[in-house]
């Protein structure tokens, strides 16, 4: 008897078999971090060194040169680093998300497994980076005295909120730079550009609430919030800062309704690709 298996034909199959693969999560992921940081001098230490020193640049460019300052005696750079932090996170996950199938192109062209375990992997990396990442954020709130109270309770669910966020932007271009190699090229701007779009290094009520452009007004902030880690950072930061920073309802609320749609759209193009995957790579 012959045996044909073909990803997505029966959506009940396919996610009973992301269960029965899930060992395979574990082996990638563990597999990535030993690729990332092998041979290096520093080793796993990169992943507290590359915030640390992005975050002493935004200090001094922003905190002394544009003396900038953050609100309620809350020391600059911890400004900077609580939202460094997630922004770091979903930079690194949508830039190593969108390489991944590439990466794999000898595993996925060969075996047969739920293709959703690439990206999947390749976001649960960088979440393990994260979470040393914040050590360097303990010990930098011990260095200046400033500790965290009952809202960071509230982290978990923000640190979700992050996770949604980079799996869903790594699904859709993970999924793009495999069919359009040309993406390869977009995702490092996509990285740059939204480092400045984001309210690393300024505060989210800076941002005016009409901005009057070509004789038009438009709603500044609500096309600020559409930004998912506008909403992310501005919660890192209130979980962390003891409120002193500014929580608005609606850009954390646009935030979920953005990731929410981010990851039921790109879970939809990734899977509707899915079938092509061997064939184009």
């Amino acid at each position: 008897m012959e045996m044909l298996i073909k990803p997505g034909l029966a959506e009940k199959n396919y996610w009973r078999d992301l269960w029965r693969y899930r060992e395979l999560f574990y082996f990638l992921a563990l597999r990535d971090m030993l690729i990332r940081y092998k041979q290096t001098v520093f080793g796993l230490a990169w992943a507290i060194l590359r915030p640390l020193l992005t975050t002493v640049v935004f200090t001094v460019v922003f905190g002394k040169i544009a003396n900038m300052s953050a609100p309620g005696g809350v020391p600059y750079p911890l400004f900077v680093l609580a939202a460094m932090l997630p922004w770091q996170f979903f930079s690194t996950a949508m830039s190593d998300a969108s390489n991944s199938l590439i990466n794999n192109a000898n595993l996925i062209s060969k075996v047969y497994f739920p293709r959703l375990v690439v990206p999947a992997s390749a976001v649960i990396t960088s979440f393990v980076d994260f979470l040393i990442t914040l050590v360097l954020l303990g010990v930098a709130m011990v260095w200046y005295g400033f500790y965290p109270d009952w809202r960071i309770c509230c982290l978990p669910l923000f640190m979700l909120l992050v996770f949604g966020a980079s799996l869903g932007v790594g699904l859709w271009l993970c999924a793009l730079n495999l069919e359009y190699r040309d993406f390869r090229y977009i995702v490092p701007f996509i990285s740059q550009f939204g480092l400045f779009i984001s309210p690393v290094g300024f505060q989210s009520d800076s941002v005016p609430a009409v901005w009057h452009w070509l004789g038009m007004d438009l709603p500044a902030r609500m096309i600020f919030a559409l930004n998912p880690i506008v909403g992310v950072i501005q919660g890192f930061r209130w979980c962390l800062l003891q409120g002193h920073t500014t929580l608005m309802p609606f850009a954390v609320a646009t935030s979920v309704v953005t990731v929410l749609t981010l990851m039921a759209s790109g879970l939809w193009y990734f899977r509707r690709m899915e079938r092509s995957f061997a064939d184009i790579i």
